[in-house]
């Protein structure tokens, strides 16, 4: 075990867990806010704009993430529209591509997850909302909304893990992120026992850490919704 290598080298994973924290973090917070509006859209049945959403939602959750990365980073340069318009800037940048991509991925999943914890609320919420007098609108943002996100916390921790996990790809398009770190003391010290090993156990307790994150947001909003 090259112990000497890792720990000369730990400043290095420690600026690959930041930007793995930084790529996280963009992806869970743009991702979850577009997938609220279309997790709203998407609950709605029978409507055009539902079926529209249920196709970007089947797209991105029925192509690998590794695949949605290339045709955004790669793919898209081969047009030379893209590349001679206003966006070219911004698309040829890996670390663009890849918070686009993951952003686009983990809203689709995110999306359904809402859709599907606002169809499986208790039609007795529904219908004293109603009895109440509240409009559609009232209805959705003062009952249906918060009710779904809290019911919503156990699959969206699940999604928020597998992010965490999916966030290693960016390394492939150039980004040095962790697992970055860990293919760069490989490829210079040829010790990949030590280099992937000491990026697991980074992963291994960012993940405990989303872990205990989400456990508490439960216990606060999710546990009094629970039956006793």
């Amino acid at each position: 075990m090259n112990l000497e290598a890792i720990q000369e080298n730990l400043p290095l994973y420690f600026s690959g867990a930041l930007a793995t924290f930084e790529l996280l973090v963009i992806s869970l917070l743009l991702g979850l806010l577009i997938a609220v509006p279309l997790g709203v859209l998407r609950s709605l049945r029978g409507s055009w704009i539902s079926r529209l959403i249920w196709v970007y939602t089947y797209v991105f959750r029925g192509t690998p993430m590794l695949v949605q990365l290339f045709l955004i980073y790669y793919g898209l340069a081969q047009f030379e529209a893209v590349r001679e318009s206003f966006a070219w800037p911004w698309l040829s940048s890996a670390w663009f591509c890849a918070c686009l991509s993951f952003v686009l991925n983990t809203g689709a999943y995110t999306t359904e997850i809402i859709a599907g914890s606002i169809r499986a609320l208790p039609a007795g919420e529904i219908e004293a909302a109603k009895s109440l007098g509240m409009s559609r609108w009232v209805m959705f943002r003062r009952i249906v909304l918060p009710s779904a996100l809290r019911r919503s916390l156990p699959a969206y921790s699940n999604e928020a893990i597998f992010m965490l996990h999916g966030t290693s790809l960016a390394s492939i398009v150039t980004i040095m992120d962790l697992t970055g770190a860990a293919r760069q003391v490989n490829s210079t010290y040829y010790i990949p026992f030590e280099a992937f090993i000491t990026a697991a156990v980074f992963y291994f307790l960012m993940t405990l850490s989303l872990v205990a994150l989400f456990h508490k947001a439960e216990a606060r909003w999710l546990k009094p919704l629970m039956p006793r």
